[in-house]
């Protein structure tokens, strides 16, 4: 079995019902769809992070489901800024201490504004990365979003 990741721990520490799953990835397809497949849930149920960076507040995290895109001019409104884009997958490591494909919302560098996309409530349990690639971590959201002082909001087209 593969070590416990610094965001699992986490979860952990705070009490949070929390499942590990764990699956092959490919580095050709690190999309979430691909995680959502290999982890037998709905594409609406597992959610990507996404970072990005306003004009005015710099970086913020975003999570939405895998098969959803991320809209920049709803993610700029929830953020309280005019423009925002997503970083670079080079600067993703320097920023988050996550790669792509392996970015959790749980246990970043540094705390950024979190929000989360509202349709995670409709789930009692969602999937997001643990932190490593071919590791999802299933929980109940509001308890992710109390514990990463996300806002749940509309983000996606």
């Amino acid at each position: 079995m593969a070590t416990k990741t610094n965001a699992v721990r986490l979860v952990e520490q705070a009490g949070i019902p929390c499942r590990e799953q764990f699956y092959e990835f490919d580095e050709s397809d690190l999309s979430g769809t691909h995680a959502a497949q290999a982890i037998g849930m709905p594409p609406e149920q597992v959610f990507k992070t996404l970072v990005a960076r306003g004009e005015k507040t710099g970086i913020n995290v975003f999570c939405i489901p895998v098969c959803c895109e991320l809209n920049l001019k709803k993610a700029a409104k929830a953020a309280g800024d005019k423009n925002m884009e997503l970083v670079a997958v080079k600067e993703l490591l320097g920023l988050t201490g996550y790669i792509r494909g392996g970015c959790s919302p749980v246990g970043m560098k540094k705390k950024y504004p979190t929000f989360l996309d509202e349709t995670c409530v409709l789930w009692e349990e969602i999937a997001v990365s643990a932190g490593a690639r071919g590791h999802q971590m299933i929980l109940p959201p509001e308890k992710l979003a109390e514990l990463v002082s996300a806002k749940l909001v509309d983000l996606t087209e």
